[in-house]
C-alpha cells in the first residue's frame, strides 16, 4: 500500500493543490484504492494480533488463561485466512477501477437479423442509462447490418461508478419477442452477447510495438460523398496471440488507430484478469454467476413485458422502462447481493 501512503503525501504538497487537475486526479486514484486500503489495514491488524498473541502464549503458564488464548487464536487465524481471500477479490476483481472507463462490445449471437436488432436495442438502452448516470458515452466501433441493427458495436463509458453498475452486464443477453417480419406471428428467440472491460491506463499496461502488425486500408462506405478515399481504416494484429482489433469509424488514421489500440489493451487486460480469476476459483467463487460469457444472465421477453435477471432471480414487468434506460431496480439488487456475498 505504498502507493496510497504516496498518494497522501503528494495531496498535501503545495504544488498539487495549485494544479487543480493534477489534485483532482490524485484524489480520484486514492479514492478508487479505499476499500483496498482499509482491507489491508484490517489485514495488518489482524497480523499484529496473532503475533502478539503467540508471545503472550509462550510467556504464560496458567492452563484456563491458555485455553482462551488458544482458541482466540483459532479464530483470528480463521479471519487472517478470510481477510486473505477478500483482499485477492478486490485486487484481482477490479473495484479498484471503479473510477475508470469501461468498454462495452456487444455482437449480435444466435437468431440473424433479430439477433442484430436486438444488439442494436441494447446499446441504445445502457446509452440512455449511462445518460441518466450523467455519463460520457464514446462510439469506437460498429458493423452495422444492411436491414437495420449490429453485427457488433463497440463503445465506451466513462463517469464515477460506471464500472459498480455496468460490471455485471458481461455475459449473453436472450430476447423473446415476434419479429417484424414474421407473417405468423410466431415468439424467435434470439440472443446478444455483451462484454464489459476495464480500459487500462496506457502505462499501467504496455504493449511491445515489436509485438504488433499495423495495416491499414480503405474503410467500406455506403457511397456517395461520404465515401472514404483514403487509406483511414486501421487493423492491428497482436502477434503473441494473434488478437485482431479493427476501427474505421473515424476519418482520421490516427484517431482509428487510437480507437483499436483502446480496444486492444482492453481486451488484453480482460484475457489476463480471466485467467487470473480461473486461477481464483479454488479461493473463491462469485455467487453472482460465474462471469462465463456462455452463460445466460438475463431474459428480454416481449410479449410478457418481462425482464428476468437469472443469476438472482428478480423480474420485473416493465420492459419497456428497462429498455429505455431505467435499469436500477435490476443493478442495485446485483450491487446489493454482490456486497452481502462479500460480506460472508
Amino acid at each position: 500500500m505504498v502507493r496510497s501512503i504516496e498518494l497522501e503525501r503528494l495531496l498535501a504538497d503545495h504544488e498539487a493543490i495549485k494544479d487543480r487537475e493534477k489534485y483532482n486526479d490524485l484524489a480520484r486514484e486514492l479514492s478508487g484504492m479505499a476499500k483496498v486500503v482499509a482491507k489491508f489495514k484490517e489485514y495488518k491488524n489482524n497480523i499484529a494480533e496473532i503475533e502478539g498473541l503467540e508471545v503472550v502464549l509462550k510467556e504464560k503458564h496458567d492452563p484456563d488463561f491458555l485455553d482462551l488464548a488458544r482458541e482466540e487464536l483459532d479464530s483470528l487465524k480463521e479471519k487472517k485466512l478470510s481477510l486473505e481471500a477478500e483482499l485477492s477479490g478486490l485486487l484481482n476483481s477490479g473495484k479498484e477501477a471503479s473510477n475508470k472507463e469501461v468498454i462495452f462490445e456487444i455482437r449480435a449471437g444466435t437468431g440473424g437479423q433479430e439477433a442484430s436488432l436486438f444488439a442494436e436495442d441494447l446499446y441504445r438502452m445502457y446509452t440512455k442509462y449511462a445518460a441518466a448516470k450523467g455519463w460520457t458515452v464514446e462510439h469506437i466501433a460498429s458493423h452495422p447490418t444492411e436491414l437495420g441493427g449490429f453485427k457488433e458495436v463497440i463503445f465506451s463509458v466513462s463517469g464515477k461508478g460506471a464500472y459498480e453498475h455496468l460490471h455485471f452486464e458481461s455475459g449473453v443477453h436472450r430476447v423473446q419477442r415476434v419479429p417484424a417480419t414474421e407473417a405468423s406471428g410466431r415468439i424467435h428467440t434470439s440472443t446478444a452477447t455483451v462484454v464489459v472491460m476495464v480500459e487500462p491506463e496506457e502505462v499501467e499496461f504496455k504493449i511491445d510495438p515489436k509485438d504488433l502488425r499495423i495495416d491499414v486500408y480503405r474503410a467500406s462506405g455506403k457511397g456517395g460523398q461520404g465515401v472514404n478515399k483514403t487509406d483511414s481504416a486501421v487493423r492491428i494484429t497482436y502477434l503473441p496471440t494473434n488478437m485482431v482489433v479493427t476501427c474505421q469509424d473515424e476519418r482520421s488514421q490516427l484517431k482509428n488507430k487510437a480507437k483499436a489500440m483502446k480496444v486492444l489493451r482492453a481486451r488484453l487486460l480482460d484475457s489476463l484478469a480471466r485467467e487470473e480469476e480461473r486461477k481464483l476459483m479454488t479461493l473463491r467463487k462469485s455467487q453472482i454467476g460465474t462471469g462465463d460469457r456462455s452463460e445466460k444472465i438475463r431474459t428480454y421477453n416481449y410479449p410478457e413485458h418481462r425482464v428476468t435477471e437469472h443469476r438472482i432471480g428478480v423480474t420485473m414487468h416493465q420492459l419497456d422502462r428497462f429498455l429505455e434506460g431505467e435499469m436500477d431496480v435490476i443493478i442495485d439488487a446485483l450491487i446489493q447481493e454482490e456486497a452481502r456475498n462479500e460480506g460472508k
